[in-house]
């Protein structure tokens, strides 16, 4: 069984109708098919024609050998080996011997299960071809077996042996179909001789090209012959018949035409015309619906009239006419009104080209324009010509602006134009000065700068404006007492009595009137110096007591009892310290000059502390006075710290008179630029 595998896909009906070949396409199709028979290679073929349709026989003959011999290889593998493993599918050629041979093993395997030799298998049609034909072909092999030595009918109802019985066979029933005599075999028509020489095997005139199928017609094999069918469509309007040929289908016989009322339907190969029923007479063209329309002979024929006449067109027809001198554009008649001469439009009171150069023509004028102007053969005048437009970043460093006739260069804001009337120079715009104070020239602009104390305006950019460092966040913190803003600067100020400006200008540092010897005190007083102050102080020692050295007074002997029991001594001390200092900060301690095991003190406030504002505790050693209370503003204390000690049983008492000058923290005062 023979198997087509490549199909045709052009449309082979009308690709014989495309011009007329001196080769015929049957003989491009056997010569495709002799070189595949030559085991040649079909994308090789040397042209027979110049025609795209013999190409295309050519080839697809030549592919439709090649691949009905690899499919023959597959089926005879399936045949000879019962397996395909030798068949590899690595490239398109082993695919297609591999897929016949599988095919083939299917249906010898669908005849040993009798499973029905047209049996439809979802298997494809290639496929399906060799399954059926590998059935068909063992079960023809089994029935020859069973029924031994019987008579096989040929296509012509003649027995095999030539209606001779076995008995008179020559060849003793060996033969499949005819014997000839001398043991010799042969088989009829469509079959060959098997190589054991006995048996006959079907030819597959498909596989072999010994078909006679025309082109577009697939060539099927059958036991002991072949059919033809016809395998690309006939095409629009055509019919294919019982014989696979293309008959012309009369559209116009049946009536599926789509003439209009009009125009009556003309039979064509394949086709048909639809020619209108009105005949349209001389001088008239029909148009496509069938009207008749005036043909206008003065514009579809040249020179319909003789010379010196005009044509006329009228309906069916035209006329000529003779011709009356008309002079066209740039000519007049002259004097005789016999012919038309040339009209001199640069002498012409006109001014054609509104200054500039005119240069008569024959018929016509042209301007030679000056520089900058462009004639425009149009409008016949002299037009500007954009240099800036037309040369753009070529002819200005900067800006470049057009003038009639020419241009003219300008530069950007910070720029000058150059002798050359086309680069730019940077201005040195510090030379008119621009600014309040400092100016730097950059390119194409420039920088102002201010002195210290000074800032640059963030209105205008140029003026320079004092900075107030008093007005500054940390304005506070630069004159320790008071700030005074000045233009570009700032000086500071200390209170004016008890203070003096400090090195750095800015702290305010307390005047030691008693060192410098500005106080008032007198001669009985003692000058004790305080924060922005002094105070001038004196003491006298009571009844009873002597005074020893400064600010110490001892008690005199005395044996009374009233006298026993006053302190030994009172010493006066003076201290001072500013506001706000922390509490429980320790502020004077008291005590014996030397203790002894078994000292027995005790210290306690005993006048001027009436606000709380201090206390005293005792120590190992003696007691301390602290700070009780925040002394949040200036003021005086005098206070009496008492201390009792008793050793060895006896009780000794010691006064001291501790006076307490606050004073003011850090003086301050708050900037005012108003009070400046």
């Amino acid at each position: 069984m023979a198997l087509r595998v490549v199909l045709l896909c052009s449309l082979f009906g009308l690709l014989l109708g495309q011009g007329e070949e001196h080769i015929s396409v049957d003989d491009c199709c056997k010569d495709g098919q002799k070189h595949a028979n030559n085991k040649n290679d079909c994308a090789s073929l040397p042209l027979i024609s110049a025609s795209i349709t013999c190409r295309i026989a050519q080839e697809q003959c030549c592919v439709s050998v090649l691949e009905d011999a690899m499919c023959s290889t597959g089926i005879n593998v399936a045949k000879d080996q019962a397996v395909c493993d030798s068949v590899l599918a690595g490239t398109c050629e082993t695919k297609t011997t591999k897929m016949c041979c599988e095919c083939c093993l299917l249906g010898k395997a669908a005849q040993e299960l009798n499973i029905p030799c047209d049996h439809s298998l979802s298997v494809g049609y290639q496929c399906s071809l060799v399954f059926r034909a590998c059935c068909t072909d063992g079960a023809s092999d089994n029935q020859t077996a069973e029924l031994g030595q019987s008579e096989l009918p040929n296509k012509d109802g003649i027995n095999v042996n030539g209606g001779k019985s076995v008995a008179d066979d020559p060849c003793k029933g060996r033969c499949d179909h005819v014997c000839v005599g001398n043991d010799i075999c042969t088989c009829m028509e469509g079959y060959k001789l098997k190589p054991d020489g006995q048996r006959c095997e079907d030819i597959n005139e498909c596989l072999l090209g010994s078909s006679n199928c025309r082109g577009g017609e697939r060539c099927i094999n059958t036991e002991g012959s072949f059919r033809c069918i016809r395998e690309v469509s006939c095409g629009t309007g055509y019919e294919l018949t019982e014989n696979n040929d293309c008959k012309d289908i009369d559209e116009c016989e049946m009536g599926i035409h789509n003439c209009g009322e009009q125009f009556e339907c003309q039979n064509s190969q394949g086709s048909f015309r639809c020619v209108p029923k009105t005949k349209c007479g001389e001088g008239f063209i029909q148009d496509a619906l069938g009207s008749c329309i005036d043909i206008n002979e003065c514009v579809t024929q040249t020179s319909p009239c003789h010379r010196g006449q005009i044509c006329l067109n009228t309906v069916g027809s035209y006329i000529c006419q003779r011709n009356s001198v008309n002079c066209g554009r740039g000519y007049h008649l002259n004097e005789d009104g016999t012919r038309c001469v040339d009209i001199d439009e640069c002498k012409g009171p006109e001014q054609v080209c509104a200054g500039h150069g005119c240069i008569n023509q024959l018929g016509s004028y042209r301007c030679e324009c000056e520089m900058g102007y462009n004639f425009n053969s149009i409008t016949r005048l002299c037009e500007d010509i954009n240099e800036c437009r037309h040369y753009p970043g070529r002819l200005c460093a900067h800006k470049c602006e057009n003038t009639l006739g020419s241009y003219k260069c300008s530069c950007t804001t910070g720029f000058k134009l150059a002798k050359d009337g086309k680069n730019c120079d940077d201005l040195n715009e510090c030379e008119s000065n621009p600014c309040s104070q400092e100016c730097a020239n950059v390119y194409g602009s420039y920088q102002c700068y201010c002195r210290r104390g000074y800032q640059l305006s963030d209105i205008d950019g140029m003026t320079c404006e004092d900075i107030d460092e008093c007005a500054l966040p940390t304005g506070g913190h630069i004159c320790s007492y008071r700030c005074h803003n000045t233009p570009g600067s700032f000086h500071c100020s200390c209170p004016v009595n008890g203070y003096t400006l400090a090195v750095n200008d800015r702290g305010c540092q307390d005047v030691d009137e008693c060192v410098t010897n500005k106080h008032t005190c007198t001669e009985n007083e003692s000058c004790f110096n305080i924060q922005g102050g002094y105070r001038c102080l004196s003491f006298d020692c009571p009844n009873n007591y002597r005074r020893i050295g400064q600010t110490r007074c001892e008690r005199l002997l005395c044996n009374d009892s009233e006298c026993q029991i006053l302190p030994l001594r009172i010493t006066y001390y003076y201290l001072t310290f500013p506001t706000n200092i922390p509490i429980l900060t320790n502020i004077f301690r008291m005590g014996p000059s030397h203790t002894v095991l078994g000292d027995d003190i005790e210290v306690a406030l005993i006048a001027g502390n009436e606000g709380g504002f201090f206390k005293a505790e005792r120590t190992p050693t003696g007691g301390v006075m602290s700070v009780a209370r925040l002394i949040d503003k200036p003021q005086d204390f005098q206070l009496d710290l008492e201390l009792r000690l008793r050793r060895y049983g006896t009780v000794s008492m010691y006064l001291a008179k501790v006076l307490v000058f606050v004073t003011q923290e850090k003086p301050r005062v708050p900037y005012n630029p108003y009070q400046e």
